[in-house]
């Protein structure tokens, strides 16, 4: 963690951030010339449906035409679609030589078929043109044809599925997509599913999305062969960045009069300015703009050739893109065209500051990005991923990013209290979802599992009959060995354990009363409500099909992996306030890949690790730590009273539950759970028992159940 001083009220606040070993392995290229995330994925090629879960900057897009040109030469497919959610990112999908780098195969798009290019909005009634370009495509004996999200459903819903037989569709953004019945695309991919006669390539840097719907249902997702390349993998295989800071901070007043302490001239930034119905906004889009650009220094008048707005500052001027200002669209795109320019892309003088609204985030590729600044909570979780990944681009001399949340202090009056309380919730679970994309991938077994061929486990090695704790530098990932935790029976379950906890995790952290309680009704929530009630409520519903065992290993390993990162968080914040960690001769802290082991170390005695503990801890302890220290006292006390105010008491849900629990309590310890005993959560427990037999005996009378204490 590190320190940055808050605009709001001085106070200093820790944010998250990962120190990267910046091996330079991540952009080495093999005699194919792919980098290990596209080698790792050309190395599932032949899989019918395949889902590449990969950050930002990773490859994917090349990735894809590896793939893409293998099944259209040696797999016996007969056309490539490739589908995009903004026609600004089918520029991605250009024109590549392949071939120079050793590929037996350039990837080549005819300017015809890449209807990104084509004149016209993507809305049914004004894109015929385009869908019957597909229809074109598609009788036509050329290979690739890219498009957006919009204009293939419009021609999936008049062409019909089965138009597309023996094509590969490769979804980009897959995250746009979503097992809820009212997302067309996700329709659209259930019914090629079924029918079984395309492949698809699904690619994403945040396969989760800001609605908490599953993108995939369990059992379509089943049908996936996955590659998993991490933003862990990712950084420490930089060449260049060496650290990556997210913090959160809280502003009294304008927030035009606080963005000047955290917006630094000096630094590449994309400042996203709110959405004109946020708190935060002033309703005026253009004026907020001109006061950016005002505290900035003079202006200077517009580059005829770019667009860009000259901004002079202490003797330098600053070219400022102006992404906000729709009025004239002759100048829009002037502005855009320059951001855009291949040209240009190496040139880190080309522009400084990007002012933008609802564009430069997904797809928007800028690589001297040192900070994205956003003031107050976006749309979602997804988006604030995709933002971040605009800073997490490696580029030369390019040693730090950071991103930045401006967030507005909820205010004295108690109406506006509860009305900003979800705004400060939503940005704390970004942080806490980011600390999880950002950590390694844990590998969890009971004790006594034995050693995992290329884990280190230290000076002392595996020891058996402890609980180990192992990392294997090359993949990123971590064995850690845990007393008493489930294993997973079937191989359903066993692969969301091995791929699928990160969004476990962010259902959870997403789950409004969970957070609510987890943070500021601490007092009153036992830390069992959360791991074992919440998470479990979470993992049966988001998985019925697995079996009670399955469902329980999976929730273990969920609250394992949150509790963990968290604590280890803790405890290197407290080793680093002490000035105990090692730097090298430059101020740079080293070993910084091996951070989390520490922490993890650090927070407990590996003889003592084990589930039961785990299960015992709030997993928004770390994060509330924070929030004290960021949010003024009297208005954290306000919230907190609010959200104590809404607790209700046991409902029927909450009540099988625990009933589940005290079950289960029974079969372990030969008694029931005592409503006296001197452990909080065999109160409780007991508690929820004599809640279902009232509920039980409510509704046999036929009385209208309600809800009980």
């Amino acid at each position: 963690m590190t320190s940055i001083p808050s605009p709001g009220n001085g106070v200093t606040i820790p944010s998250v951030s990962i120190t990267t070993a910046h091996t330079g392995r991540s952009k080495k290229i093999n005699e194919l010339g792919m980098r290990p995330m596209q080698a790792r994925a050309w190395n599932r090629r032949g899989a019918q449906y395949l889902l590449i879960k990969s950050p930002p900057a990773s490859g994917k897009s090349r990735a894809l035409m590896f793939i893409a040109l293998d099944k259209l030469h040696n797999q016996g497919l007969r056309q490539a679609i490739v589908v995009v959610p903004e026609r600004s990112i089918g520029g991605s999908f250009a024109d590549e030589p392949l071939s120079r780098f050793g590929f037996p195969w350039d990837w080549t798009v005819e300017p015809r078929w890449n209807l990104c290019d084509a004149p016209g909005v993507d809305e049914p009634r004004v894109a015929k043109s385009k869908v019957k370009a597909v229809g074109e495509f598609l009788r036509s004996d050329d290979r690739i044809l890219v498009c957006t999200h919009a204009t293939f459903r419009f021609a999936v819903d008049e062409l019909g599925v089965a138009a597309f037989d023996d094509r590969l569709i490769a979804i980009d953004e897959f995250h746009h997509v979503s097992a809820n019945p009212d997302n067309r695309l996700g329709n659209q991919l259930a019914e090629f599913l079924a029918h079984g006669k395309v492949h698809v390539v699904a690619m994403t840097g945040s396969y989760f999305r800001g609605d908490a719907a599953p993108v995939l249902t369990s059992a379509d997702e089943a049908r996936f062969e996955a590659v998993t390349y991490t933003y862990y993998e990712q950084l420490n295989g930089y060449e260049y960045l060496k650290s990556l800071d997210i913090g959160y901070f809280f502003y009294t007043g304008r927030y035009l009069d606080a963005i000047n302490k955290v917006l630094d001239p000096a630094l590449k930034t994309i400042v996203h300015i709110p959405n004109v119905n946020s708190r935060e906004s002033l309703r005026d889009k253009q004026r907020e703009v001109e006061e950016i650009m005002g505290a900035l220094g003079d202006w200077k008048g517009v580059d005829p050739l770019t667009g860009f707005h000259q901004i002079e500052r202490a003797g330098r001027v600053l070219k400022v893109a102006d992404l906000v200002d729709d009025s004239d669209p002759v100048r829009r795109s002037r502005v855009l065209a320059a951001l855009k320019d291949p040209a240009r892309r190496t040139d880190r003088d080309h522009v400084d500051i990007i002012v933008a609204l609802g564009m430069a985030k997904e797809g928007f590729d800028w690589i001297w990005c040192e900070h994205a600044l956003t003031i107050g909570y976006r749309n979602s979780l997804t988006e604030i991923v995709q933002i971040i990944g605009r800073a997490t681009r490696d580029a030369p001399g390019k040693t730090h990013a950071r991103f930045t949340n401006l967030i507005a202090e909820p205010d004295a009056d108690e109406a506006m209290v509860v009305d900003a309380v979800n705004d400060t919730l939503k940005a704390i679970a970004a942080s806490l979802l980011m600390e999880q994309v950002l950590a390694p991938r844990f590998e969890f077994t009971p004790r006594n599992a034995g050693p995992r061929e290329g884990f280190d486990y230290g000076d002392d090695g595996y020891q058996a009959g402890r609980t180990n704790i192992g990392v294997n530098e090359t993949t990123g990932q971590y064995h850690v060995e845990i007393e008493g935790l489930k294993t997973p029976e079937s191989r359903e379950a066993n692969r969301i354990c091995r791929e699928d906890l990160s969004e476990v995790i962010t259902a959870f952290i997403q789950d409004k009363p969970t957070l609510e309680h987890g943070l500021f009704d601490r007092e009153n929530t036992l830390p069992e409500e959360l791991t074992q009630l919440r998470m479990g409520k979470i993992v049966r519903e988001r998985y019925p099909e697995l079996s009670e065992a399955d469902q329980e290993a999976v929730r273990e390993h969920a609250v394992a992996a949150l509790n963990i990162t968290q604590q280890a968080k803790q405890a290197l914040a407290t080793l680093r306030a002490s000035g105990s960690a090692e730097t090298d001769a430059k101020g740079d802290r080293t070993q910084s890949n091996l951070d989390l082991i520490h922490g993890v170390r650090k927070f407990v005695n590996v003889k003592d690790l084990d589930i039961d503990l785990i299960d015992r801890i709030n997993p928004f302890d770390a994060a509330y730590a924070v929030l004290a220290r960021a949010m003024d006292e009297g208005t954290l006390r306000r919230v907190e009273a609010v959200i104590a105010a809404k607790r209700i008491a046991i409902d029927r849900d909450e009540a099988v539950e625990l009933t589940t629990r005290a079950v289960q309590f029974m079969r372990d310890r030969g008694r029931a759970p005592s409503a006296t005993s001197n452990d909080p959560w065999e109160q409780r427990m007991a508690e929820g028992v004599v809640a279902l037999a009232r509920y039980r005996r409510q509704e046999k009378a036929g009385e209208q159940p309600e809800e009980v204490a």
